[in-house]
């Protein structure tokens, strides 16, 4: 299962939209599910986060800081997870980044870009990732 927690609740419909639209993309090619939960400050939030993640999860936070791979770098690293995984749990932060013991308990830190992005938009644009991802691993037309 790919489970994505995350903080913060969206509010804009056409964001919202968009999630829909890419969660059902994805459930063709692996259950996909969404948990958010509520924003506060750094140390409620982790709490709340970390109360989402399993032991045996392979968990990927999402962080400025973090690894920047290519999206077929990104398609091979989940398909090899899968192997021994069977479950990938990805964490976005709240508007404050991620703490410190959220990070502990990451198996591996990914960043997209050094550019800051709203949290909320970056959901759909994680979902898109994914999206790709099955796409390249399917050898399915989407990725150039």
């Amino acid at each position: 299962m790919i489970k994505i927690v995350c903080v913060g609740k969206i509010k804009e419909k056409y964001l919202r939209d968009a999630i829909s639209d890419y969660e059902k993309r994805i459930s063709k090619y692996h259950k996909i599910n969404i948990i958010e939960v509520e924003d506060s400050n750094m140390k409620e939030e982790s709490i709340r986060i970390l109360k989402n993640i399993k032991k045996d999860d392979f968990v990927i936070t999402l962080e400025i800081n973090g690894n920047v791979i290519s999206s077929m770098e990104f398609a091979n690293k989940i398909d090899k997870l899968f192997i021994t995984n069977s479950n990938i749990t990805f964490v976005i932060g709240g508007s404050d980044g991620i703490d410190d013991i959220v990070k502990e308990r990451s198996n591996y830190s990914l960043s997209f870009s050094t550019l800051t992005f709203p949290h909320q938009l970056f959901r759909v644009i994680l979902l898109e990732q994914i999206y790709r991802c099955f796409k390249i691993l399917n050898n399915e037309t989407y990725h150039k």
